[in-house]
């Protein structure tokens, strides 16, 4: 495992501190901060006989990215921002790699915003996975033939195949409806964020950055 790098620190940090916040507020307290589909409000409990309602605000988009609805949840997402942020970090540097980051946790959002929207159980997303899509697609680019070992099942894959993979898991589930209660449209929102990040670095959109981030 490598050694942690600056901003994967920080991002580690906060997602720990507000999993500790959760333990001490009322149940209730930050599911404001979770992605709320469009059409609110929605009730989400009450507090002293009143009723407390949510609704989309746009800092949400943002913000889902720091509640996780589990420990394991939590776990894995950390872990995947450890292994493959640092690296991604150390390569690109600590400016590019946060603005990587939250972009694809921003594009994810977006995505999971219109499709939770149209839901006929319109319904709350918490979780920085879409953002962990987009690191896995940036190192899957940059170290190709890195192998990865997946944990479920143990298989040792390069880290493109490992990619594909992946998003073909999360576009027949998302598509299916199967696997409910999991953000599969966030996933593929990451990696097509991250893809289009990617691009635009090597100068292969459109619209051109000031400089060449990547070659």
């Amino acid at each position: 495992m490598p050694s942690l790098s600056p901003v994967v620190a920080l991002l580690l940090a906060l997602n720990l501190a507000v999993e500790l916040a959760k333990l001490m507020l009322p149940p209730t307290a930050l599911l404001p901060f979770a992605l709320w589909p469009l059409g609110g409000p929605f009730l989400v409990g009450f507090a002293e006989g009143r009723p407390i309602e949510a609704s989309f605000e746009p800092w949400q988009l943002l913000s889902y990215g720091f509640l996780h609805g589990s420990l394991p949840h939590l776990g894995f997402n950390m872990l995947g921002l450890w292994m493959f942020g640092t690296a991604l970090e150390r390569t690109l540097g600590s400016g590019p790699f946060l603005r990587y980051f939250i972009g694809c946790v921003l594009g994810a959002g977006v995505l999971q915003l219109f499709v939770a929207s149209q839901a006929a159980d319109p319904y709350p997303t918490v979780g920085a996975s879409g953002g962990l899509y987009g690191l896995l697609l940036a190192y899957g680019l940059l170290f190709p033939r890195h192998r990865i070992l997946l944990l479920f099942p143990p298989i040792p894959l390069p880290a493109r195949a490992a990619v594909l993979v992946f998003a073909l898991i999360e576009l027949v589930l998302g598509v299916s409806g199967t696997a409910s209660g999991i953000a599969h449209f966030a996933h593929l929102g990451g990696l097509i964020t991250g893809f289009l990040i990617l691009q635009y670095w090597r100068g292969r959109l459109p619209i051109k950055p000031r400089r060449l981030l990547l070659r």
